[in-house]
């Protein structure tokens, strides 16, 4: 087997658990929040940070960087701000989560 060959089945293997770890991660997060208040903060915490830290990866897997990542984002939030999605109509949460994305550049 070539050394190329071995880099693209050990790549897809990883993408492929990475969005299994994804598809856990969920399912986690929804069981959590269908407990309701009860839940440990931290559980809830736990599962968005590692579904965030999961898609970055994923996304570098399948050939974009995280630049391209943070810049898709402040792109897809200017949109939301300026077509005034209900999001941001009813509490600014995306002009807040674009601030804060563009303070960390």
């Amino acid at each position: 087997m070539k050394n190329d060959d071995f880099n693209i089945m050990s790549n897809i293997k990883i993408i492929e658990n990475l969005k299994a770890e994804l598809l856990c991660i969920i399912g986690d997060f929804f069981k959590l929040l269908a407990r309701g208040s009860n839940v440990a903060q931290e559980a809830i915490l736990e599962c968005i940070s590692g579904a965030i830290i999961i898609l970055y990866l994923l996304g570098e897997r399948l050939g974009y960087s995280y630049e391209n990542v943070d810049e898709n984002v402040k792109k897809k939030l200017k949109l939301g701000i300026t077509d005034e999605d209900i999001m941001e109509k009813q509490s600014k949460d995306l002009s807040r989560l674009y601030i804060h994305i563009k303070d960390r550049d």
